[in-house]
């Protein structure tokens, strides 16, 4: 092997290093941009799911209150009264929540 080889070996030998030392570089930049994009889509998903458990919470309100007015009784008149109470309220709580979630 001559001066001339071993010189070119080892210039092929450096660009492969120099290579690979890229291609680390670009892989750890492409693993810190999933690690945020997935703490990103965390964050999204956990006030989406406390505004779901908002919403649920006032619907099974909405339920025990329809279910006080079946089972308290009373006349007709009273229950279509308390039932149009109940749908004002439920109009004002849905606002409430279109609000939040823009």
């Amino acid at each position: 092997m001559t001066f001339g080889d071993f010189m070119g070996l080892a210039a092929v030998l450096i660009a492969v290093v120099a290579v690979f030392g890229m291609l680390g570089e670009m892989y750890k930049r492409r693993l810190k941009f999933l690690e945020r994009k997935l703490e990103i889509t965390a964050g999204a998903t956990a006030e989406k799911a406390a505004q779901y458990a908002t919403h649920n919470s006032a619907l099974e309100n909405r339920v025990r209150v329809l279910e006080r007015i079946i089972t308290d009784g009373g006349a007709g008149r009273d229950i279509a009264m308390q039932i149009e109470a109940l749908r004002d309220n439920g109009e004002r709580d849905m606002h409430v929540l279109k609000v939040t979630k823009q």
